[in-house]
């Protein structure tokens, strides 16, 4: 069980939470944290001077300042206010993961709300109930207010929750059911619930988490296809890619290294003069793929950071006895990642495609037959499948123009820069299942072209991926439905056999 005790949560904590259900609860050194910065909350509310989210209204109502009779209703009013969100509902690992590290920042005591909070949010998360949120209002600062508005009513007995078949249901029946019992909110506390970045963070850590497997598996599909391409190896030798000082280049290059040792493909070729210099999206593989996982890195560490972070407003410093107001709530670094996270899906698709469009082409593939089809001509073969890739290739670069740049005015003239890293990582996370998509359809193919160059046999760590892609997806002799194949590679490329196959061969890769 992970215990929540307000220091920083990492990628692995996240992912177990939010995608796999693990349980969590509030350690004790949170509560006497907590305490503290309650207490102080306590004594200024009583006091009765204006203190913001305490004692008077929120943006740009700042100014008013609230009747002491009429503060208990001021932070109930304030979570049905913001729940304005509208779309589709968020996947449950993202809302998931968007209550947890709430949580964790609430436990950080400097929010200055009663332990009850987090512990009612983990109570839903051990619960199994997923709030219902819309995918819709957020402008990534003064945090992600609508989305966790909506999940933090499910708190107080309003709002909805995921039915677990597509719809929803109302909160109070699901809290009553699992025998959860609504939470009343006191001085600041409804504030407290939503001010902050973890709709966007929880987004962004989840798919950083992903597209570090989906550069492994990159680096994987181009391996078969040089492989069955009959590409040199020699520019992925060590001492020529270490010219270059790139960390992610040379990870990339170990990896096809790797993937390529001791293939009787590659021996047979070694002497021909046939491959001086292969073409780019070959040669220049680990550069590309090493680019992206250099971007990838510096994503990975904005985002750590943000999951470190108290971005709550105003923030609780007990030790000084004050409440200071605070702009930690801005999403833009967050939001720099997302378009980062967007422009390397929609290379590394490309690359990938240009790979593709290669095995399928006669005139390029060095012996393979058309469209990689045993019998082409009367058989169009993987023909199709390229034209997919580059269908979904053209949709990554439309939707990777940058969102940390379209910044509106909100809250009348209050909030007059805004990130919009919410929808920035909202769409990185759909550009990085179509970068999946692509990497099936090479991956469909480049199997497909090994197994043509029998009674030549593909080395050990590639042979291992074919005979576990193939545990999915048949050989194709004659021509039949390709989108079963292609879903079927993208289920594979979402789980972990593929990776447990390659590593069982070649060893731990990078």
């Amino acid at each position: 069980m992970l215990s929540l005790d307000g220091s920083p949560l990492s990628l692995r904590d996240l992912v177990g939470v939010a995608r796999h259900r693990e349980a969590v609860e509030v350690g004790d050194a949170a509560r006497r944290r907590m305490a503290a910065s309650r207490a102080l909350v306590e004594r200024l509310d009583a006091a009765g001077g204006p203190v913001y989210g305490v004692n008077t209204g929120f943006g740009a109502l700042a100014d008013r300042v609230i009747p002491a009779d009429q503060r208990v209703e001021l932070q109930r009013a304030i979570l049905r206010s913001h729940s304005a969100g509208v779309g589709a509902p968020l996947p449950a690992e993202v809302v998931r993961g968007m209550l947890l590290l709430r949580a964790r920042s609430l436990t950080a005591g400097h929010s200055g709300v009663r332990e009850s909070l987090p512990e009612a949010i983990c109570a839903l998360l051990n619960a199994g109930i997923t709030p219902w949120v819309p995918e819709h209002g957020s402008v990534g600062a003064s945090g992600d207010l609508a989305p966790l508005a909506h999940a933090a009513s499910v708190l107080v007995g309003e709002g909805w929750v995921d039915d677990g078949r597509g719809g929803r249901r109302a909160a109070a029946e699901a809290l009553a059911e699992a025998g959860i019992e609504p939470i009343d909110l006191g001085p600041k506390e409804g504030l407290a619930l939503i001010n902050g970045t973890e709709g966007m963070t929880a987004i962004l850590a989840l798919a950083i988490h992903d597209t570090e497997a989906l550069l492994l598996a990159l680096d994987c599909a181009c391996g078969m296809t040089v492989e069955a391409l009959l590409g040199t190896p020699r520019v992925f030798d060590p001492d020529v890619v270490a010219l270059r000082p790139a960390p992610g280049q040379q990870s990339s290059a170990a990896n096809l290294r790797a993937l390529l040792d001791g293939s009787p493909i590659v021996a047979s070729h070694r002497s021909s003069h046939h491959a001086v210099q292969d073409a780019y999206s070959l040669r220049c593989a680990p550069q590309v793929h090493g680019a992206a996982r250099d971007v990838l890195a510096f994503c990975r560490q904005t985002v750590e950071r943000e999951m470190a972070s108290v971005v709550d407003n105003p923030v609780v410093l007990a030790d000084r006895g004050a409440l200071f107001s605070t702009g930690n709530f801005h999403g833009q670094a967050l939001a720099y990642a997302a378009d980062f996270l967007a422009s390397l899906a929609a290379d590394t698709a490309a690359i990938s495609e240009r790979r593709t469009n290669r095995l399928l082409d006669p005139s390029r593939s060095r012996g393979l037959p058309a469209f990689l089809s045993p019998e082409p001509g009367l058989n169009s073969g993987l023909m199709m499948t390229q034209y997919t890739a580059a269908s979904c290739v053209t949709q990554l670069r439309q939707t990777a123009t940058p969102y940390a740049v379209q910044s509106l005015d909100t809250s009348g003239g209050q909030e007059d820069h805004v990130s919009m890293g919410f929808a920035a990582a909202l769409r990185s996370r759909h550009s990085l299942e179509l970068l999946r998509q692509v990497l099936a359809v090479e991956l469909v193919c480049a199997a497909q072209a090994l197994e043509l160059r029998a009674p030549l046999h593909p080395g050990p760590a590639t042979g291992a991926l074919l005979a576990s892609l193939r545990g999915r997806v048949p050989h194709l002799d004659a021509d039949r439905p390709l989108a079963p194949d292609l879903e079927a590679a993208t289920e594979w490329l979402r789980g972990g056999d593929w990776r447990q196959a390659v590593e069982s061969a070649a060893g731990a890769l990078a």
